[in-house]
């Protein structure tokens, strides 16, 4: 962030969010963890599913390319979740990551 004096316009902030559809995407990620711990199991009562421990829940379409929970979900570690190739916007290019093309 630049230096400055003012204070950060998190309001202005939160609605940029808003408009560009980020918001939108976190609440479908948060929909899709809540679902998944609701439908597990929690033997050490933390919240989170004993199988979604240090995972994360991956969708097999990104919603940045049109994949909802509908879609579908599934519990992956989080290196094979975020290995996938993007471009100079860090925008996702492909949905199959460099260590899935070599299986």
């Amino acid at each position: 962030m630049p230096y400055t004096t003012k204070p950060r316009p998190y309001k202005h902030e939160y609605q940029l969010q808003k408009a560009r559809g980020e918001h939108e995407a976190r609440m479908e990620r948060q929909r899709a963890r809540r679902a998944l711990d609701k439908k597990g199991v929690d033997k050490n009562k933390n919240g989170k599913a004993d199988g979604r421990e240090g995972k994360d829940v991956a969708h097999v379409k990104a919603l940045s390319k049109g994949g909802s929970n509908k879609d579908g979900v599934r519990v992956q570690s989080a290196s094979a979740n975020r290995s996938f190739k993007r471009n100079s916007q860090h925008k996702l290019v492909s949905e199959v990551s460099k260590r899935e093309r070599k299986k």
